[in-house]
């Protein structure tokens, strides 16, 4: 059964191996020595993946923003070419960027597309919607990693149940994965799927606060963390 030494996060549902990893003392420190916390990589493309309506092509959109707020122009890729009306919607947002959209749902179309990028120009790849226990998807999310040669970051909605996603980020960990945005924070009550998810070898990394494009996404470290696993179950708004 979920247990917790810790009364104040009950509620959270967090399995009793996961709420182990987390030493005595304050919440903050206790996350800080439980869990990794470390920034996106940079010089690699990044590749969203995830299950579908995990919130990954929001989540490119966001970054891309991120990105030319600060005055670069990112390389926008979408890898999803099956989901009606996926490319529509990244599409939307990079027209509002004045950014180009790719479409390459094949590694090899997703290899030349990179390799028209700039000198120093960074990638944000929009995965497919991929069940990485299903061999086939798995297979296909593969050849996209190598051939982008691609940081795979798993994009995970909070407020999943915890031992769920705890198996789905242990399948992507498995394909490559190493860092996690955590999306619906802002709606979730019960968090205990974040740290399920972490405690299956993920740093965190970004969490989505609101649907706001320029500002819904912000990173997270254990300072953060700790105050929303502590705020009251009523409080839902970033």
């Amino acid at each position: 059964l979920p247990a917790t030494p810790r009364p104040e996060l009950a509620r959270h549902n967090i399995p009793a191996a996961v709420a182990a990893l987390l030493p005595p003392g304050p919440l903050e420190s206790a996350l800080a020595q439980g869990l990794r916390f470390v920034p996106l990589p940079e010089g690699r493309p990044l590749l969203l993946v995830g299950p579908p309506g995990a919130g990954k092509t929001l989540t490119a959109a966001k970054l891309a923003a991120r990105a030319v707020m600060a005055g670069a122009a990112p390389l926008v890729v979408t890898t999803d070419g099956a989901r009606a009306g996926a490319v529509e919607q990244l599409a939307a947002f990079t027209r509002i960027l004045r950014l180009t959209l790719a479409v390459a749902a094949q590694p090899e179309a997703l290899g030349k597309a990179l390799a028209g990028r700039a000198h120093g120009q960074s990638a944000i790849l929009d995965g497919f919607g991929c069940d990485p226990f299903n061999s086939e998807h798995a297979a296909r999310l593969l050849r996209l990693i190598r051939a982008a040669d691609a940081a795979p970051v798993l994009v995970l909605p909070a407020g999943l149940d915890a031992e769920e996603s705890g198996e789905i980020a242990r399948a992507f960990h498995a394909l490559g994965a190493r860092h996690l945005v955590a999306t619906r924070l802002d709606a979730a009550r019960r968090l205990g799927g974040v740290l399920a998810a972490a405690a299956a070898g993920l740093a965190i990394s970004e969490g989505g606060v609101s649907p706001n494009v320029s500002e819904g996404l912000v990173p997270l470290d254990a300072a953060a963390l700790a105050a929303r696993l502590l705020r009251p179950a009523t409080e839902l708004r970033a």
